[in-house]
């Protein structure tokens, strides 16, 4: 079934389409339908078990096809499904709840029984009505609201753990991942707890009814079941209508009816109530059980986390990326479009597969590496983007960290029951029936310690988890290799190999109890796979950093990184490149000089320094580059003649430098005349301080995919503003030195106060570091691309 249209030519290849052609059935618009697209099945038990490997065949080699059996076109790979999402003008969420197995006649008749007529709610609405109500419907999910929430999710969760916690033995579905997130489910819309087998069965049957394809009896069944879920709905609603006061979204809901009668409805608020006591838990329920299941079976990763509850938030956005509950999401288009290479017209319906996405090589490295302390997994589709982004995401965020927390601090020698794992049939929803665990209660840790069940671990919502993905790290060597010059070697701590890093990466290093965390370059060989090598400079105006590295760390110790990340990356494309170091920059500008002499790029080096004495790895660099060296010492009588060394400016070459501000400075000097973005600099610190709300000024972002408006007043960052609008933004240094805060600018003029884009960026006023830089202009909107 499709509601596209057959093109006049079908045997013209339609663009991208990469099927031969001489294939067939064919697809509406005349592309072949390939062996794979045409046996692609939803419905069957492989795909639930493992939906990013089922459809690895698709990432690679037909990432966009049509299946016959959907009438849906399947998109697999994260940059087209978040293109999808973020253009809300072409793709529209209108069949987001359509059913995909239509309804017989028999079904209508027994749905129209009960006055069925769930209408369009936030999950399928269409502009601009969706974003004027979900303007209106948004304060109770903020970060800052949800707050008060915390206390009963935490003793909801004990509380259900201390009914099993002696059994020895539970299955975790059953007696806690259900009856929690439903009962919490029903605490936030404010409803009051009713019969929660008979709504874990109404919901259940939503799901069925809707992203399901079951048979006629059972449609039937079904349908009796929706209807009566839809009536008991509408009592609630009703008995909320006679006191709408109190806490509760749809209590708000109501209130918010009273003032904006247009924008919240009444078939509306009767459409969310069934819809909110859905999405509110079933999709938690799941989540907490994939991640469960995952964690248990990856031993390590569990272990880290009880040892580490520190790790707990980053490993939630890890395992929502590695096996979230929500498998796959739907659009319609309303123009003609182009999804992967591919043109079809408006009209067509598109199946995102946010699973396989969410395994991407493109965008998450080794993908299918469950890495609790990657530092990206934040970036996952689990919850949609942009302007239908889930507003429910921190609120199942705080309960999949609360309930993470409680099991892995009480029952950290809790193990899987060898088990078949049975998930329901459908296209979109995905967590296992039953999730048997066992342990030794006799071991229970807090038969030793009562004290443990005090603990309480924060709860990050609403920020970047980056500040958590710490991995621990052994010293494995120090050595001095210059005046005030400490070289440090660390190695994975659990024996693994380090992350892949390239020329220009650096690491975060958390400086022991000290709450500092310091950036440092690698040096070395980014094929050695066994350990990181930085070295470290101790600086006389150490803001405690340095100091610290010098004086508390020493073989043996363990450490916690972060990392690797890079924004100083080395084009490996470039036809000649002159590497300039003052001081320990020479750190990423040897490993740059390294990787160009392996690719035969024609390059020189430079490395300047006050005396030889002070100046690392000079016998090391004069082995491997020889006459390419060039040394500048300055007590020698040989310091850089900037100028000089740069030449006249050649289009084929590039400039690379690290080190200090005056020769950064002296080096944009001399570089005014080359192409533009010839020279790519790494700078040792930020050059803007705290934010001082005497100098600044207000003014408005818009968010353009999400289709918010946002005050940005003189004594808040934009990076405050967006998390406090529950728009989630990945941060770490705060200071515009790291990059890891860049979004894409659609309008407005930038005032840059980051030291990571390039001139001809700054120029472009395409980007801007949300952590410090701000609008150029008092009262000017800049619009964003979030």
């Amino acid at each position: 079934m499709t509601t596209t249209t057959t093109p006049a030519h079908p045997s013209t290849p339609p663009s991208g389409c990469p099927v031969h052609h001489a294939a067939a059935p064919q697809a509406p618009n005349g592309c072949p339908v390939s062996g794979h697209a045409a046996a692609f099945n939803p419905f069957e038990d492989a795909y639930l078990q493992n939906p990013p490997e089922y459809l690895r065949w698709a990432r690679e080699q037909e990432p966009v096809f049509y299946s016959p059996e959907l009438g849906y076109w399947v998109v697999t790979r994260y940059d087209d499904i978040k293109a999808i999402f973020r253009n809300h003008g072409s793709f529209s969420p209108a069949n987001a709840l359509e059913k995909i197995t239509p309804p017989s006649a028999a079904v209508q008749e027994v749905l129209n029984s009960y006055n069925y007529a769930m209408g369009r709610t936030l999950v399928n609405e269409e502009e601009p009505a969706h974003m004027a109500r979900r303007r209106l419907l948004l304060e109770p999910f903020t970060p800052e609201a949800l707050k008060h929430h915390e206390p009963m999710v935490r003793k909801l969760a004990r509380d259900y753990v201390d009914r099993f916690i002696d059994d020895g033995r539970a299955d975790l579905v059953d007696q806690m991942l259900w009856e929690v997130p439903l009962t919490i489910a029903l605490h936030f819309l404010g409803v009051d707890e009713e019969d929660m087998p008979l709504l874990r069965q109404y919901s259940i049957a939503h799901t069925v009814n809707t992203w399901g394809r079951p048979s006629e009896e059972e449609q039937i069944k079904v349908a009796h079941a929706v209807g009566n879920f839809w009536q008991l709905a509408g009592k609630i609603l009703e008995k909320m209508r006679r006191d709408p006061s109190g806490p509760g979204w749809m209590k708000f809901g109501i209130r918010m009816q009273a003032e904006h009668p247009e924008v919240v409805t009444d078939s509306y608020l009767h459409s969310m109530m069934m819809a909110g006591i859905v999405a509110a838990h079933e999709t938690t329920a799941n989540a907490t059980a994939n991640a469960l299941r995952l964690l248990l079976q990856h031993p390590t990763a569990w272990r880290e986390i009880c040892e580490n509850p520190e790790l707990i938030p980053n490993a939630v956005e890890e395992c929502l990326r590695f096996a979230g509950s929500i498998i796959a999401w739907r659009r319609v288009a309303i123009t003609d479009v182009t999804v992967g290479g591919i043109e079809l017209p408006a009209g067509t319906k598109f199946m995102m597969v946010m699973a396989s996405g969410n395994h991407d090589e493109s965008h998450f490295p080794e993908a299918d590496l469950l890495d609790i302390h990657r530092d990206n997994a934040g970036d996952h589709l689990s919850f949609g983007y942009g302007a239908h982004q889930c507003m429910g995401k921190n609120l199942a965020r705080m309960e999949l960290q609360i309930f993470l927390e409680e099991l892995s601090r009480r029952l950290p020698h809790m193990a899987l029951v060898p088990q078949t794992f049975h998930y329901l049939s459908n296209t979109s929803f995905r967590g296992p029936e039953h999730l048997l665990v066992q342990w030794d209660p006799a071991q229970n840790p807090e038969r030793r310690d009562p004290s443990l069940l005090q603990r309480e671990q924060p709860v990050r919502i609403g920020e970047s988890t980056r500040a958590t993905t710490g991995r621990a790290m052994r010293v494995t060597a120090v050595r001095e290799v210059a005046e005030g010059v400490k070289e440090i070697r660390l190695a994975p701590a659990d024996g693994r190999p380090v992350p892949r890093w390239t020329p220009g990466a650096h690491i975060d290093i958390e400086c022991g109890d000290t709450g500092l965390s310091r950036q440092y370059s690698l040096c070395g060989d980014p094929a050695q796979p066994q350990e990181l090598v930085i070295g470290v400079l101790l600086d006389p105006q150490s803001r405690g950093g340095s100091a610290w590295v010098h004086q508390h760390l020493n073989a043996g110790d363990t450490v916690k990184v972060r990392g690797p990340r890079n924004h100083f990356r080395f084009d490996e494309t470039a036809q000649r490149v002159v590497l300039v170091a003052g001081g320990i920059g020479i750190t990423p500008i040897a490993t740059m000089a390294h990787r160009a002499r392996q690719l035969g790029i024609d390059y020189e080096l430079h490395y300047c320094g006050r005396s030889r004495r002070t100046m690392a790895y000079v016998a090391e660099l004069q082995a491997e580059h020889g006459e390419r060296l060039r040394l500048h010492v300055a007590d020698e009588g040989t310091r850089a003649d900037i100028p000089a060394l740069l030449g006249q400016p050649r289009p084929d070459t590039q400039v690379y430098a690290c080190g200090p501000e005056r020769l950064l400075d002296a080096l944009q000097q001399a570089c005014a005349a080359w192409p533009e973005d010839a020279l790519r600099v790494e700078h040792f610190h930020a050059s803007g301080g705290a934010l001082d709300p005497s100098k600044e000024h207000a003014f408005e972002i818009e968010l353009k995919d999400s289709g918010l408006v946002l005050q940005v007043p003189a004594d808040r960052t934009v990076l405050e503003a967006l998390r406090s609008a529950n728009i989630d933004v990945p941060s770490d240094c705060g200071e515009g030195l790291c990059g890891s805060c860049e979004v894409h600018v659609v309008s407005g003029q930038i005032d840059h106060r980051d030291v990571v884009l390039t001139r001809s960026e700054r120029e472009a006023n395409q980007k801007m570091m949300v952590c410090c830089s701000r609008s150029r202009l008092c009262g000017e909107r800049l619009v964003l691309e979030l």
